[in-house]
């Protein structure tokens, strides 16, 4: 009988939740939510009390600052690039989220040669009427590998779509106006990087540095296309607007705090110029609908160094390793990258000469 009471005491303490706290009536879960939520609002909001108490107090120096020419040109600069690359960025990102959200993977199986050697420049091509940012084109890559797509085409596709598409042809226009020969001469060096690399693979390529990615091949089933439509346009343009504001930022820092004898040091040599351009490329990380903008400001260097600025960017930089990496592997990325960047400044340097 005393075992049969305390398994029925032990039954409602589970069906309870649990004991209660001695001296009163258990919280609810809204009163715990509501102090979590305080307190990570006290968190949050601690920061931007201390920033704002430090500026009130510092106000007159951050006012006198503000008022320096030096400050006053990087403004410019800054506000300059970013309103310039903004439409472009937009109008790059909804066609992206169309062809994620409303074209099948399978679509580009069909029109690819199965011989790969034949299907590279085909997939290489594909990028000027299939426009999408560098951030979307490794998941594309991807898939269509898992559609049985030759890695060698996936590869040259990877590449070519962020830099040759038509949106990014057309921001370069604006960004350099009345010098249609940089925008042929991007869309020559950026075809002939990411078809050189295609052959390179199929020549040099070894099946254990590629991890071929796992998952559903094409859209996830059951899923809106709308919604999908919706959260990648949302991904990609906040993802690739921060890149692009970064950007912006560093070019007007870069063009306002490096001395003018530093610049001529590199500007004045052609061997320096490139690949000092192509390396600033990889780091800034700026998005392809927006890099042109940020080329033409930095204007104390030669066309060919900024078009290897603009060819090397949208194909190699720190985000695509990232993200090359935890989709094809890091043995992968770190050969590919390295010899991607390589062979982009070799286009770019042979392009330039012949162009610009």
């Amino acid at each position: 009988m005393h075992g049969e009471v305390e398994a029925e005491g032990a039954r409602r303490l589970r069906t309870a939740g649990g004991p209660r706290p001695p001296g009163g009536p258990r919280p609810s879960g809204g009163l715990c939510t509501a102090a979590r939520v305080s307190t990570k609002a006290l968190v949050a909001g601690l920061p931007v009390v201390l920033l704002g108490g430090v500026a009130i107090v510092l106000r007159p120096e951050i006012t006198a600052a503000l008022d320096d020419r030096a400050v006053a040109a990087w403004r410019t600069v800054f506000t300059a690039i970013v309103i310039q690359g903004v439409p472009f960025l937009l109008l790059g990102t909804v066609v992206s989220a169309t062809i994620s959200a409303f074209v099948p993977a399978w679509v580009f199986t069909r029109v690819l040669p199965r011989n790969p050697a034949l299907a590279v420049p085909v997939a290489g091509a594909a990028g000027v009427v299939l426009p999408g940012c560098e951030c979307a084109s490794v998941p594309v890559a991807g898939s269509l590998m898992r559609r049985g797509v030759a890695p060698a085409a996936a590869l040259a596709f990877l590449l070519s779509a962020p830099a040759i598409n038509p949106i990014v042809l057309v921001a370069t226009y604006v960004a350099f106006p009345g010098n249609p020969w940089m925008v042929a001469a991007r869309l020559i060096a950026s075809l002939l990087t990411s078809v050189a690399m295609g052959w390179l693979w199929i020549r040099a390529g070894r099946e254990e540095w590629l991890r071929l990615p796992k998952g559903p091949a094409g859209h996830r089933p059951g899923a809106s296309r709308a919604e999908e439509f919706r959260l990648s346009l949302q991904h990609d343009f906040l993802h690739a607007g921060g890149f692009l504001v970064v950007g912006a930022a560093a070019a007007a820092t870069f063009n306002i705090a490096v001395p003018h004898s530093v610049l001529r040091f590199f500007s004045d040599s052609p061997w320096l110029s490139l690949p000092m351009l192509g390396l600033l490329a990889v780091v800034l990380a700026v998005c392809s609908e927006a890099d042109a903008f940020v080329a033409a400001s930095l204007t104390g260097f030669s066309p060919t160094a900024r078009l290897a600025f603009m060819v090397v960017g949208p194909m190699v930089d720190l985000k695509l390793i990232a993200l090359q990496s935890g989709t094809f592997g890091r043995a992968f990325a770190v050969r590919f990258s390295s010899a991607t960047w390589v062979v982009a400044v070799a286009c770019s340097a042979l392009v330039g000469w012949w162009l610009l």
